[in-house]
């Protein structure tokens, strides 16, 4: 490197250069403003995360609704699971008679358009490759969990153990106090809530999480060296 020329000097060339590329530019600006993240933040993503939001969400439709890249169809998706949740949870409906009453509408509604319209109805089939692409989905995520769940169990340590049990039972004492319908529209909100948070605000969130996880990280040190590292360790067992 030329004599007179730091790193943080050049770090900031940089920076000057590619907001000068800001201003001049109108569109693009959501790739731009991807490279322009100071190189800091680029090291101290959360878990190590390396690559975009929306790629770590699978890409594609999916991942354009719950990062809302197309505000009316999240918002008509939002409003629906709504709609679902007030029909089953507020006015107590059931999901079998529902079922039953948008069926026999459907087929009132054929029936008027066949007979007296003299037209012919559309017709409605379900492509076998869309149950089969959401039976694999559900699998591969099953499996997944199931995978981690017996890491932590057989190999992890006590941290991660510790994390484990306290999320399930969170879950567990959630549960208690709402019911399935409830469980599921939370969740289904916080996929369209938290990852879009995330994206705008996830230097912020980086930063705070990892200062949480540094303070665990002290107590859990002082625990260890306190008590936990005088509990005697059992001794493997050999197998033939």
């Amino acid at each position: 490197m030329p004599e007179g020329i730091t790193s943080e000097n050049l770090i900031n060339n940089i920076m000057d250069t590619l907001s000068d590329k800001l201003q001049k530019q109108n569109s693009g600006s959501y790739f731009v403003e991807e490279r322009s993240h100071n190189v800091s933040t680029q090291f101290n993503k959360l878990f190590g995360r390396q690559k975009p939001i929306h790629n770590i969400l699978g890409g594609g439709k999916s991942a354009d609704v719950l990062l809302w890249r197309n505000k009316k169809i999240s918002a008509s998706v939002l409003c629906g699971a709504t709609a679902v949740w007030v029909l089953f949870e507020w006015l107590d409906y059931n999901f079998l008679p529902l079922l039953c009453f948008g069926l026999v509408v459907c087929i009132i509604g054929q029936f008027i358009w066949s007979n007296l319209l003299k037209g012919a109805p559309p017709r409605v089939i379900l492509p076998d490759e869309l149950f089969v692409n959401i039976a694999k989905l559900v699998a591969d995520e099953v499996n997944r969990a199931l995978g981690y769940l017996q890491y932590v169990g057989s190999r992890g340590d006590i941290k991660q153990l510790a994390l484990v049990v306290g999320g399930l039972l969170t879950a567990a004492i959630i549960g208690t106090c709402c019911n399935f319908w409830t469980v599921i529209y939370i969740g289904f909100v916080a996929a369209h809530i938290l990852p879009v948070v995330y994206e705008k605000y996830d230097d912020q969130i980086d930063s705070a999480v990892y200062n949480v996880l540094g303070r665990v990280q002290t107590h859990y040190s002082k625990l260890d060296a306190s008590l936990l590292s005088k509990i005697p360790k059992a001794k493997g067992k050999k197998f033939a």
